[in-house]
Formats: structure tokens, sequence, C-alpha cells
């Protein structure tokens, strides 16, 4: 079955580039029917979706005002993995990042997650 696994820094300092990497395993992240996706929980919410890559490498980001404009993501399909990028890091995007498959054909459920990563901002 699929595996996903994050990896990157666990601190990052106030205005710097957050970067994380997940990589996909048993499954290529250009299979028609899968999107993939970056996901966060910040201590003590709830979660909230970030954007998703789909299997043509078209990106698609939240709109919301905390994460508006800063988000980035891409692939590397060589190496069957997507990277998050998000810019101008402040304490408050300190959270839990997780990668995810997204069943496009059925309602976007995210079927499959990775253990997620620790990130704090902080200087």
């Amino acid at each position: 079955q699929v595996q996903l696994q994050e990896s990157g820094p666990g601190l990052v300092k106030p205005s710097q580039t957050l970067s994380l990497t997940c990589t996909v395993s048993a499954g290529s992240i250009t299979t028609n029917e899968y999107y993939w996706s970056w996901i966060r929980q910040p201590p003590g919410k709830g979660l909230e979706w970030i954007g998703y890559i789909t299997s043509s490498g078209i990106t698609y980001y939240s709109p919301s005002p905390s994460l508006k404009s800063r988000t980035s993501i891409s692939r590397d399909t060589s190496t069957n993995q997507f990277t998050l990028q998000l810019s101008s890091v402040t304490p408050e995007d300190t959270a839990q990042y997780y990668c995810a498959r997204v069943r496009r054909y059925n309602d976007y459920d995210h079927d499959y997650w990775g253990q997620g990563t620790q990130v704090t901002v902080s200087s």
C-alpha cells in the first residue's frame, strides 16, 4: 500500500522559508486519479488544508489569509516527491505538518497520510 513520509527541519527562524518534502512509495504521484496535499495542525487547533498538487503538476492553494501568497508546492517526478515551501514564517506557523493522498474521484477524500512532522518557528 502507498506510504508517505514527511521530512525537513524541525526548527525554522521567523521570516525564513519553511521547506518540507513528502516522499511517496508504492504509488506514483503522476497517477491520474490522485492529488497530493499538505495539511497542518497548530497546537490546540484543528486541521488546516494548505494546498495540493495534481497528477499533472497543477497546484491549488488555500485562500486562508494566514497562508495566502506565502505557499508554494512543487514536485519531482523522478524521485516521486512533492515539496511544500512556506515563506515569511512566523510563530503562528508552528504546527504538525502532514502530507496526504487525495482521491479526486471520491469527494477528495484524503485516504493515506504521512505520520507528520513537527515544525517550530522560533528565534
